[in-house]
């Protein structure tokens, strides 16, 4: 599941694309998204055709965290030196060779070569697109860049499940659909108008900022356990869950693979938007409250066997996901300076996408070596658990921000996660 950076010089005249534009942007970010989560129904599939692991699975989802993170903080400003024009098309053609190499894969090491290469389209990309939509409208901009990332990744998964469960050639045709989809974006974005008024200093732009001033390290700290959290639990909707669902109902259904994927990234942008108003501390609050009570949820459905209670605890962990995330932004942003942006927004990657990624491949590493997919399963839970508590604690030693609010900070900041 993925946030959009917020650059702030970004050429592309996009005011006089209008709704068209702002539609168009948010359906790319979307299908991205989307693209990424696709392959959440097929691992199952993958797996018993090629006789490997749960780390293996973990392992390729882990790399795509990893790639995203390192585009977003290599070239995720390279659209304010290049324009965004080129950047978009480039990363829309990265998407479709990465469908190409999917859709024609035999084996593992194409899955981690097409999720290396969405890694780079998707990093590269987001930040032009958010930038982009609040320069057309700034309040539709906002909800946009609040509810697409989250859309996307669930209706990924969810519509690739459903593909590859009822129509032929399941590791095939949910590709071939996005790389349809993205030349119809293709074409949207060349026909925009591009200013090609470009800084200098592309050179410099590609070396990350990773800075914390001394003033936001005690907020940074006191919410980072949160954020980490959330984002693992991203991961392991994106890598184990699918695995785990099928365990619970008894059924090998690639729909009930991708729908746990889908509950908790749509559950979470809903609640990023109906709360957006909501005081950061109170957000906060009830963030880790539901954090807590969804994973205590799933931790007696795992005990339980139950499929039922496995997505009742899904649904109450995506609200404490949205509501964390975007609590956990909003006690951070207001107190950023302009100048502060870059290097604390990095700061902040760096944290959301260690949590999408290296659990997972833990959880992997456990189900194969330790006591199965149940007992990783409790320990991700209690492991969410624990960092929700920390933040708790830490958030009780915190004096209230000077400003607290989206409206005090940069709206594109005010987003969902995975």
């Amino acid at each position: 599941m993925k946030t959009t950076t917020p650059p702030s010089d970004v050429p592309l005249t996009v005011r006089r694309t209008g709704n068209a534009g702002l539609a168009l942007f948010a359906s790319i970010i979307v299908s991205f998204l989307a693209a990424s989560s696709a392959p959440t129904p097929v691992y199952a599939l993958y797996a018993a055709r090629w006789h490997f692991s749960p780390i293996t699975t973990t392992v390729v989802f882990g790399v795509y965290a990893v790639v995203v993170l390192a585009a977003l903080l290599v070239l995720g400003r390279a659209s304010g030196h290049l324009g965004s024009k080129p950047v978009l098309l480039t990363a829309l053609a990265l998407q479709a060779i990465a469908m190409v190499v999917f859709s024609e894969a035999g084996g593992v090491g194409a899955l981690i070569t097409g999720r290396v290469l969405q890694g780079i389209a998707t990093g590269s990309a987001l930040g032009a697109l958010g930038a982009a939509m609040l320069d057309i409208d700034r309040e539709r901009g906002t909800r946009a860049n609040t509810i697409a990332p989250g859309l996307g990744s669930g209706v990924g998964a969810l519509v690739s499940g459903l593909v590859v469960q009822y129509l032929p050639a399941p590791t095939h045709l949910v590709y071939l659909v996005f790389i349809g989809v993205f030349a119809l974006q293709a074409a949207g974005v060349a026909v925009l108008p591009d200013t090609g008024d470009r800084a200098p200093g592309l050179r410099s732009s590609l070396v990350p900022e990773l800075a914390v001033p001394r003033h936001l390290r005690a907020p940074l700290l006191t919410v980072a356990p949160v954020i980490f959290a959330v984002w693992s639990l991203g991961g392991f909707y994106g890598s184990l869950a699918p695995a785990l669902a099928h365990e619970l109902s008894g059924s090998g259904s690639a729909v009930i693979g991708g729908l746990g994927l889908f509950v908790l990234t749509v559950v979470s942008s809903a609640t990023a938007v109906s709360l957006g108003r909501t005081p950061p501390r109170a957000l906060m609050l009830c963030g880790i409250t539901l954090l807590v009570v969804g994973s205590l949820v799933t931790l007696a459905a795992v005990g339980l066997s139950s499929f039922a209670g496995f997505f009742a605890g899904t649904f109450v962990s995506g609200v404490g996901f949205g509501a964390g995330f975007q609590g956990g932004m909003r006690t951070v942003v207001p107190l950023v300076a302009e100048h502060e942006r870059a290097g604390v927004l990095s700061t902040v990657y760096v944290v959301c996408y260690l949590g999408m990624g290296l659990p997972a491949v833990i959880a992997g590493v456990l189900v194969v070596h330790g006591g199965g997919l149940a007992a990783a399963t409790r320990d991700y839970a209690w492991f969410v658990v624990t960092l929700a508590l920390m933040t708790l604690i830490a958030l009780s030693r915190l004096k209230a921000p000077a400003a607290a609010g989206c409206q005090d900070g940069p709206p594109s900041l005010c987003v969902h996660g995975p």
